[in-house]
């Protein structure tokens, strides 16, 4: 009798084995991997003990043919004496367009976009894409992670902000591809600190998830139930993060010192100083600006009159910014139908949460104090690796069954006649998901449908986001409105969509991975959810109008039809009034009333009645031309 080596599904035969499944916050400022080792899950430290690795990355000029690179605390310590070479903050230039990224001209890097949609960055060792550029990041972490467990790497599950669009999260992938990474999952940072925090804490109830980082803010609001972890509603600003307090804080010390960076390796030196300030006045109220100097030689890079800058200056001076992410809270809050009252706790995730006045300012919010029992820098990390071990087949280490129910930030739809947008997918909708509706075609004979994907919250395609395009050809030849065509996003764990189209009378399909261009803007994702809201009345009319004059069309389409077909049924009085009608409704078309266009298509509908009956009962009698009663 034969044996049968029996595993529960997605987990090896043998117990004892063990795929190295790792988790990685790929950060704006710093990136971190960790590993569930006994049932707990850690950071994975390198050589010198350090969990954190700078998201820095240095481009020197090849050697005897071959590349040169620095990463990390390495390429960190050149910052400021080789800025335009030294790579920092690369994940706000992930899936963007040269002319989408802001304060460009503070930035020391020489920019390329000749080579594709997405910005690159000109080095000595080459033009680096920023997908290049984070691979080499990924790359130590997988390094780092093999030489931990003295094994090959499974996979990983990488975090990625919450309002990361397509496009910044299929280049997220590419770089993990790039860096040898079989990608298990791309999950939400908030969520991932939740999962860290829920498990680690035994939470339940509808807790907030507060994550400004380096160059992102995220909010969620999660429900978090005996291990299931239910994304309610998110939001954010991909363009907003603690580089923009350095920013603030820099541009406050050029203005009390008379100081004004004159190079790249000077603004550059200037920002590093900014943001050992900032991180110094969490901890004190006043802090004096220093001169910094070049390694090797001693000579002063900035020479700073002497200054204090005060917490309270800079409190002020980013109350702007810690504004913006209290409103993205709120709307959060609408788009979850809850109050603050409703909220359990408010998990602070990210180092710039560290600055005092964001945590006050999410205190004074929500009438409580936010949760800091966790290491704001890590909590993403470990969050990520739980998820990775079980997805793995390691089992969760003790934590229980773990499930994840991950929302999308922003409606997907396509395009429909008259340049409006059909939402099939709403927003905050729980992936991974499918969803589907049927169309049909305008004209009659129409052998092929030309789709447009695209996504926002608007209703006119100009105001949205082009995702894709492609097209569904081979329908057969039918009258107007017979076609049955099903369109069907799907959209996977990882927020990435695809699009199928099938004509359902003759089996007739084509589909789209969509893999969108690396250039949307970095306010547009974040401003989306506002124009919604501030232009829904606009919004509201223009599709009445638009779906008003495409009704007229239609009507206008479907009489010539007739009159070219019957024409000869009518008297001449009879097919004047209803040429005249015709006019009249094409001149209606000109205004900007929706109502005077339905009212005009209303009257020529009433004015051909007679004809359609007309041409009904031609029909007929065609039909039952030379048959007899018995037949019938």
């Amino acid at each position: 009798m034969a044996l049968l080596q029996i595993s529960e599904p997605g987990q090896t035969p043998n117990p004892h084995e063990r795929r190295i499944a790792v988790g990685i916050d790929l950060g704006t400022t710093h990136s971190l991997v960790a590993a569930v080792k006994s049932s707990v899950a850690e950071c994975l430290p390198d050589e010198q003990g350090r969990v954190i690795l700078p998201s820095v990355v240095r481009y020197l000029s090849p050697q005897n043919g071959e590349s040169k690179r620095q990463i990390g605390f390495e390429a960190l310590q050149h910052i400021a004496t080789d800025s335009v070479n030294t790579i920092a903050s690369v994940k706000r230039l992930m899936g963007r367009g040269l002319n989408d990224i802001t304060n460009r001209e503070k930035l020391p890097y020489k920019f390329d976009a000749s080579q594709s949609g997405m910005v690159s960055v000109v080095t000595a060792g080459g033009v680096k894409s920023p997908v290049e550029i984070s691979a080499d990041i990924l790359a130590t972490l997988r390094y780092r992670a093999e030489d931990s467990f003295l094994d090959d790497l499974y996979g990983a599950v990488i975090t990625v902000p919450a309002y990361f669009d397509d496009a910044q999260r299929q280049a997220t992938k590419d770089a993990a591809q790039l860096a040898g990474i079989n990608v298990l999952r791309l999950i939400n940072e908030p969520t991932a600190a939740a999962i860290a925090y829920g498990l680690d804490n035994a939470a339940e109830g509808v807790y907030a998830i507060y994550d400004l980082g380096g160059g992102t803010f995220d909010i969620s609001i999660l429900r978090l139930t005996q291990g299931v972890f239910e994304v309610i509603a998110t939001g954010g600003d991909s363009a907003l993060g603690g580089d923009d307090f350095d920013r603030v804080l820099a541009d406050l010390i050029t203005q009390k010192s008379g100081y004004t960076p004159q190079t790249a390796n000077e603004q550059a030196a200037l920002l590093h100083e900014a943001r050992r300030c900032k991180e110094a006045l969490s901890a004190t109220e006043k802090i004096a600006p220093q001169a910094i100097n070049t390694p090797a030689t001693g000579q002063k890079i900035i020479n700073i009159t002497p200054i204090e800058i005060r917490r309270d200056e800079f409190v002020a001076a980013t109350q702007d910014l810690t504004n913006k992410t209290l409103t993205a809270v709120k709307k959060a809050l609408r788009d979850a139908k809850l109050s603050k009252d409703d909220i359990k706790g408010v998990v602070m995730v990210g180092g710039s949460t560290r600055m005092p006045h964001i945590q006050q300012a999410v205190a004074d919010l929500f009438g409580k104090a936010p949760l800091t029992n966790v290491n704001p820098d890590e909590v993403v990390a470990l969050g990520a690796a739980i998820q990775a071990n079980q997805l793995a087949g390691n089992g969760t280490g003790g934590a229980g069954d773990l499930l994840l129910l991950d929302v999308i930030p922003l409606s997907l739809g396509v395009e429909t006649m008259g340049g409006l947008v059909e939402r099939i997918v709403p927003r905050n909708q729980t992936i991974p998901t499918a969803m589907a509706q049927d169309f049909t075609t305008y004209k009659d004979g129409q052998t092929a449908l030309a789709l447009h994907v695209v996504q926002g919250e608007r209703d006119l395609v100009a105001d949205c986001r082009s995702l894709a395009r492609f097209e569904l050809r081979g329908i057969p030849p039918m009258v107007a409105g017979a076609a049955k065509i099903r369109v069907t996003f799907t959209i996977d764990a990882d927020g990435l969509l695809s699009v199928a189209a099938k004509e359902l009378v003759s089996g007739v399909e084509s589909q789209i991975t969509v893999k969108p261009s690396y250039g949307l803007s970095d306010d547009q994702i974040a401003s989306m959810l506002k124009d919604s809201f501030s232009t829904a009345q606009q919004d509201m009319q223009s599709r009445a109008l638009i779906e008003a004059r495409v009704d007229a069309d239609r009507m206008v389409l479907a009489t010539r039809t007739a009159l070219e077909a019957d024409g000869a049924l009518l008297t001449a009085k009879e097919a004047a009034d209803i040429e005249s009608h015709i006019a009249a409704l094409l001149e209606a078309k000109k205004s900007e009333d929706a109502a005077v266009v339905e009212a005009a298509t209303k009257e020529l509908a009433q004015a051909t009645e007679a004809f359609a009956a007309q041409r009904m009962n031609s029909g007929i009698a065609k039909a039952l031309a030379g048959k007899n009663i018995e037949t019938i």
